[in-house]
């Protein structure tokens, strides 16, 4: 069996720049994690959680799946959720999709995956709820792009709609729930302006979407 002795090197190399500039780090990092941010983001490679917003190991509780998606019935998601509410306390949600998404690019294009094609279905709901302003985008990268603007933000509401954050907030936990995009060509955030932080914030979300999909429609 062929061992990966490339990424040994590179972790002890990586160990050592660490601990160099940093002797305590690791005896810190290994008595107890405290982040403030939970991060539910796409399992892509090129969207690396930590780096992308500057945060050192232990600040950054993340979660990860194929197009950020968050499913009432999938308990791997929603076990990081209630762990990360409930146990370290997090004060921040965030729900970062990207700009270039396979997944959303083959839910647009009904592309026939497999086992996968299941999970996709979930992204083809989100579509079908605004067929009208996305057939109305000619250029086929906008429209992928604008369905991974769309994905993310009822990505947060289904956050918000856990009874995970319906309980914190019943019991005045502070916690907010935040829809990022993230572009590969330059590595910056998008802040789509989907910042929830209660049931009053939550309503008029769900209502202003209502209200965008019915103009869209006219």
């Amino acid at each position: 069996m062929k061992t990966l002795n490339k990424l040994f090197k590179k972790n002890s190399s990586w160990s050592e720049e660490i601990r160099s500039s940093d002797p305590k780090f690791f005896s810190r990092l290994s008595q107890q994690q405290a982040p403030e941010y939970l991060w539910i983001g796409c399992s892509d490679s090129r969207v690396p959680a930590n780096q992308i917003v500057g945060l050192d190991p232990g600040e950054l509780f993340v979660h990860r799946n194929v197009s950020n998606l968050v499913i009432h019935t999938d308990l791997n998601c929603l076990s990081v959720m209630q762990f990360a509410v409930e146990s370290l306390k997090v004060k921040h949600i965030i729900v970062c999709g990207h700009y270039g998404c396979g997944g959303i690019k083959a839910a647009l294009d009904n592309s026939e995956l497999g086992l996968i094609t299941n999970w996709l279905r979930h992204i083809q709901d989100i579509m079908h709820l605004y067929q009208d302003e996305l057939s109305s985008i000619a250029d086929p990268k906008k429209r992928c792009d604008r369905l991974c603007e769309l994905n993310v933000i009822h990505q947060v509401i289904n956050v918000c709609r856990t009874t995970i954050v319906q309980d914190a907030w019943n019991r005045n936990q502070e916690i907010s729930v935040h829809g990022w995009v993230y572009a590969l060509k330059d590595g910056l955030l998008k802040d789509l302006e989907m910042c929830i932080g209660g049931q009053d914030d939550l309503d008029k979300a769900v209502s202003d979407r209502a209200i965008a999909r019915q103009q869209a429609s006219v």
